[in-house]
């Protein structure tokens, strides 16, 4: 009964090549990929045009879908060539290692079952280097290519029988690695599959397993007895396994699997497996198509240099032939100029190679991940493994449905869809940039148990985060997440919750941070179409318990609670604005007022209020100039002013610029001052002053280089600069000097 034992690279091109290459002249009864036999059945699927690689299979614990392994595929890994040509062949393919059930038990249960030390783990020698070192290269990846995957596929008997005695040569002299104690596990379950499908009568069997594996699996005889004692002494597993096959990307196929590692050029290695003559040239040719796409100037000369020079750098290293790392030197040195930032360009385009493959929409899912991928059918969104940018405008039916998926997704954590800053003003518009990283199809495996669809997952999520929520704002943001998510059917419980939250509420600063978020929710109401009637109410109450107990809080605080309430009372002054109802200014300017006449509240506080009640035209000239002398006054504290000025100057440089009254004022109050007093101010001055645009205060320093200056000249000077929002403003103090002078 011939076994024939084919050790390969795990995505090696040359290992598929001369697989494919000796299975077609072995003509197996039996084919065995490594891998756990819960993928036997996947792998028959191999072959379908629907099934497009890089892919890989994903097996999971049904209860815990995060304890997971995967084992990708592409078109040149040795498994997937195998797979294809026994399917296509109608040849019988298993796979053959332990259980996924038994892994995912250790996994989680006894992680130190195989006493692998992780510690000393980076000191352990790869038993490969010792070949390599022997060799004369630099490591045994570049020894392994130059030894085997280079190989002509004529050559493949001769391949797998050198691959086999170097491994054998390693082993019988005792090199070790560290995962030698799983290894003997495992290989005793390959050998008892072996020993299985002899005794079913399969008499031309075929094993394509990693290369140190091969050398084990000769001797089924003698260690029948030994691999039977020693399975029995693996922990029993009740982990129920789901096997599906997922998309997977090219810059993920270096990612460690569950048989052994990737590659780091998967671009490249397409290119070798779909081409058998003139590698080097061809190379070149899509390298000068890629420069020329990104508008860079590359001729023929260009490309016949790099093909010279890359094939001289071959003869000098002693190869038969120019490989990647000779066509870069090559490439960077005629086609770059020595320029490193155009060679990352052909690594991302070219030696990667953005790609992520496709499943067939038959392939048993769970129903959250069903219809996931329905729905980003339906809205032709493409799952890339590059950042795409899409601007949407939500008046369009298909970009509103697929703002409320990416806002779904985020209420579950998926963060296939990020935000972005859209320049365009309104709420129509919404900038999202989306990457799939294929990690992000576990996630949502692992939310299956909370719905069998987006809406219902995220439904469940809302619904647990409203019964947990003690505090408006927690509510306040709740909502904010469930519009653009359109849950319109959780939003009047959430909003009666939040009625009652407020109802009974002794956190003045909760309501405050509430107030703003929630009055800026009627933005929402053309283009979500939500119904917020019962928001008014909740709006009103809350600002009602905000006027009564805010001059309250004002009491007894430091300057770091102190600037954090005064950027509340902003917030809240801009939700009042918002809002634009009579009423409502009406309350809130009293309540200002109040804190304002106060002489024992903190005056960045006091100063903030000023600041808020002067842009709203509550204090005439006069009082304007009195609030401000008295709180200037050289016969206050220095610290006390400067924190008023802090306080009134927060977030704005233009008011000084624009207002030639209170500009005035600062101005001969700075000029008053003695020269140690002003000493002692300055650095609280130019904190106060730190905080503007460059701009801002670069316009302040040439004004304080003029002086004092009359109010007709400031207007003259300053009027075609003044923005639209403190128009009226202007408008009135013109109108007063016009006065004035008649």
């Amino acid at each position: 009964m011939p076994i024939h034992l084919l050790g390969i690279r795990h995505h090696g091109v040359g290992s598929a090549k001369n697989v494919l290459s000796r299975l077609k002249a072995i003509q197996p009864d039996i084919i065995f990929v490594e891998g756990p036999p819960e993928i036997t059945d996947a792998l028959k699927l191999i072959g379908q045009k629907e099934l497009k690689p890089p892919v890989a299979i994903m097996l999971y614990d049904q209860s815990n879908p995060k304890s997971a392994i995967f084992y990708p595929f592409t078109t040149f890994s040795p498994e997937w060539v195998a797979a294809k040509f026994a399917n296509k062949n109608n040849i019988p393919i298993r796979s053959l290692d332990l259980s996924a059930a038994t892994s995912l038990h250790i996994k989680e249960n006894a992680p130190d079952f195989f006493n692998i030390d992780n510690a000393n783990s980076k000191n352990q020698k790869d038993p490969l280097s010792y070949l390599s070192d022997l060799a004369g290269f630099e490591n045994s990846e570049k020894w392994w290519d130059f030894s085997f995957e280079n190989n002509p596929t004529h050559f493949a008997n001769a391949h797998f029988d050198a691959v086999f005695d170097a491994m054998s040569a390693l082993r019988t002299n005792n090199i070790s690695s560290i995962l030698d104690n799983e290894n003997s596990y495992r290989e005793a379950n390959m050998r008892q599959l072996i020993r299985i499908a002899q005794n079913e009568m399969y008499l031309n069997i075929a094993v394509i397993c990693g290369a140190w594996h091969a050398p084990s699996l000769v001797d089924l005889d003698n260690t029948y007895k030994s691999d039977t004692k020693l399975l029995k002494s693996l922990p029993k597993s009740k982990i129920k396994v789901a096997c599906t096959w997922i998309p997977w990307t090219n810059d993920r196929l270096s990612m460690q699997s569950g048989y052994g590692a990737g590659i780091a050029s998967p671009g490249w290695y397409r290119h070798l497996w779909k081409n058998e003559e003139d590698i080097d040239i061809k190379w070149l040719s899509k390298v000068a198509k890629l420069f020329r796409k990104n508008k860079m100037d590359i001729t023929a000369a260009h490309v016949i240099d790099a093909l010279k020079l890359s094939r001289n750098l071959a003869d000098i290293r002693d190869k038969s032939e120019a490989g990647l790392e000779e066509l870069n030197d090559a490439i960077l040195s005629t086609m770059c100029m020595g320029d490193e930032i155009k060679l990352k360009l052909i690594e991302k385009e070219l030696i990667i190679a953005n790609k992520i493959g496709k499943v067939p929409d038959d392939i048993p899912k769970v129903p959250l991940q069903a219809d996931f991928e329905q729905i980003i059918k339906s809205l032709r969104l493409g799952l890339t493994e590059s950042n795409k940018q899409l601007d949407l405008d939500l008046r369009k039916e298909n970009d509103l449905k697929k703002s409320v998926l990416f806002h779904r997704l985020e209420i579950l954590q998926i963060t296939w869809a990020n935000r972005i800053d859209n320049r365009t003003k309104g709420t129509f518009k919404e900038s999202w940039i989306i990457r799939w990283n294929p990690t992000m199809m576990i996630q949502l495996i692992d939310l299956s148990y909370l719905g069998n669809t987006i809406e219902a997952a995220t439904n469940a999520v809302i619904i647990k985060r409203i019964k947990e929520a003690n505090r408006t704002k927690e509510l306040t943001d709740l909502i904010n997440l469930m519009i653009p998510s359109e849950l319109n059917s959780l939003i009047p419980n959430a909003l009666i919750e939040l009625e009652n939250i407020a109802a009974v509420s002794y956190d003045i600063t909760d309501l405050m941070e509430s107030s703003y978020p929630l009055v800026d929710l009627s933005r929402y109401g053309n283009v979500r179409k939500s119904d917020l009637t019962i928001l008014n109410t909740i709006v009103e109450h809350l600002f009602i318990k905000i006027y009564i107990n805010l001059p309250n809080i004002c009491y007894g605080l430091d300057e770091e609670n102190a600037y954090k309430l005064f950027a509340l009372i902003s917030k809240v002054n801009d939700g009042i604005r918002l809002i634009d109802q009579p009423a409502f200014y009406e309350n809130w300017y009293q309540t200002l007022q109040k804190i304002n006449n106060q002489t024992q509240i903190h005056k960045a506080i006091q100063g903030c209020v000023c600041r808020l009640l002067f842009d709203a035209q509550q204090f005439t000239e006069s009082e304007a100039a009195n609030h401000f002398s008295f709180a200037l006054s050289v016969n206050n504290e220095p610290t006390h002013v400067a924190l008023w000025i802090d306080g009134f100057l927060y977030n704005s440089g233009m008011i000084i610029i624009y207002d030639s009254r209170l500009w005035n004022l600062l101005y001969k109050w700075v000029e008053s001052l003695e020269y140690e007093i002003f000493i002692e101010q300055l650095p609280f001055l130019r904190r106060a002053f730190s905080k503007f645009e460059y701009a801002e205060r670069k316009q302040i320093g040439q004004k304080a280089k003029n002086g004092l200056i009359q109010e007709k000249e400031h207007i003259y000077n300053e009027i075609d600069d003044f923005d639209n929002e403190n128009a009226n403003l202007m408008l009135k103090r013109i109108l007063e000097i016009a006065i004035k002078s008649n």
